[in-house]
């Protein structure tokens, strides 16, 4: 009798919740999945101490019709969040019927940080500069080497989702390099505020084997990818998470994914470089520059106060720029950041 009330009431709250059990795969199949379908998985990446798989979770959405795969990841660093919620937004509007092709996206790529709230994996390694990793390497190099194995393999096309870091804060800025047609037509789709021009690649005078940013990794391989920054850290926030969802969808309408017209609002800045502003005493900092604010040479960017509130020193801009991000932490030490300047392509005003 006990069981028999055990198993209704299983029964009942999967009904109440109508949510299944998403799989548990060793490999994406796109080959295995029926047209005008979505189907959630958990994707095995590494085992655990407990020899219990580490999973991330995949949505893939295939169309009625072959075409482009369009790759979506989110979280690679683990508070960084506001991708995440982009991804939800963008497969929950998905047209089965009339998409084109396939969408692959991963809604929170570092399994093991996320939960923790914490950027870094467990080894204290940033993952996004440890590309393309080793299959038989320490645990943040065979974590990435699966992501390379797993996911990179099997898309035509990139965005790979970031936001600042603890203590920081962003505009919404793409980071592409211009000089490829395809990833500069992808850059600007997005509506962003800035889009800074970085190829994101070692140079022909680099040993081709360095660590390196997924970006970087999917270029080599010969994936057209972008990354874009939305805004802060550990947060959603709906107006980066709009703003991005219509991006990823006027990328989709460009593929010839779905017949979505494309929606462009905003004309992006576009920087050939930025660099970071740091402080050279340690205080309390008040930044008095704003996000997107254009700031002109020796122009007051932040003051440094001691713990009685005396002044230290004022800092101001090197050169002419738009600060892209900057310090939202007023407690520093020396080499605290400031602000992340972009010096703008000659001719934009």
């Amino acid at each position: 009798m006990r069981t028999a009330c055990f198993f209704l009431f299983f029964v009942i709250q999967i009904s109440i919740s109508g949510q299944t059990m998403p799989q548990v795969i060793d490999e994406i199949q796109l080959e295995n999945i029926k047209p005008e379908s979505l189907q959630n998985y958990w994707l095995r990446i590494i085992d655990n101490g407990m020899s219990q798989p580490v999973t991330i979770p995949i949505i893939i959405a295939r169309g009625a019709n072959p075409g482009p795969v369009l790759g979506m990841t989110a979280a690679l660093h683990g508070n960084e969040l506001n991708g995440i919620a982009i991804i939800h937004q963008v497969m929950g509007e998905i047209d089965l019927k009339s998409l084109q092709g396939t969408v692959i996206a991963i809604p929170g790529l570092n399994a093991i940080s996320i939960p923790l709230h914490q950027r870094r994996y467990i080894d204290e390694e940033d993952l996004n500069r440890n590309f393309p990793g080793k299959e038989i390497g320490n645990r943040s190099q065979q974590y990435v080497w699966q992501i390379g194995q797993k996911i990179l393999t099997k898309v035509d096309y990139l965005v790979d989702m970031h936001t600042a870091s603890f203590g920081r804060e962003n505009t919404f800025y793409v980071r592409a390099d211009l000089s490829d047609t395809t990833m500069s037509k992808m850059a600007l789709l997005q509506n962003a505020d800035i889009i800074l021009n970085n190829k994101g690649v070692p140079s022909a005078n680099e040993q081709i084997s360095a660590t390196r940013t997924m970006r970087a990794e999917a270029v080599l391989k010969g994936i057209p990818t972008i990354t874009i920054e939305y805004g802060n850290p550990q947060v959603f926030q709906p107006e980066m998470i709009s703003r991005g969802k219509v991006g990823i969808q006027n990328i989709m309408s460009w593929l010839h994914m779905h017949q979505n017209p494309i929606i462009t609002n905003q004309s992006a800045v576009i920087c050939k470089k930025s660099y970071w502003i740091y402080v050279d005493r340690g205080g309390y900092l008040e930044v008095k520059a704003e996000l997107n604010q254009r700031v002109k040479k020796n122009e007051l960017i932040a003051v440094l106060r001691n713990p009685f509130g005396e002044l230290i020193k004022e800092y101001l801009c090197p050169e002419e720029g738009i600060v892209i991000g900057r310090s939202s932490n007023p407690v520093n030490m020396n080499g605290g950041r400031i602000i992340h300047l972009g010096i703008l392509q000659s001719g934009i005003k």
